[in-house]
């Protein structure tokens, strides 16, 4: 039985470490769910007020 404390002794840290990162494809972020301006939430604020 191995010991889980030995930190040298797995093979996947081995693997992280060796990882060759210019393999790795650019991806582009985009944000999807854009937040709301500080004059989108007065509109929104006072459409509701209206409405009541």
């Amino acid at each position: 039985i191995t010991h889980p404390s030995k930190m040298g002794d797995n093979p996947v840290k081995q693997e992280v470490a060796n990882f060759d990162k210019q393999k790795l494809k650019k991806t582009s972020t985009a944000e999807k769910n854009h937040l709301p301006t500080k004059e989108e939430i007065e509109e929104e604020k006072k459409a509701m007020q209206e409405a009541k």
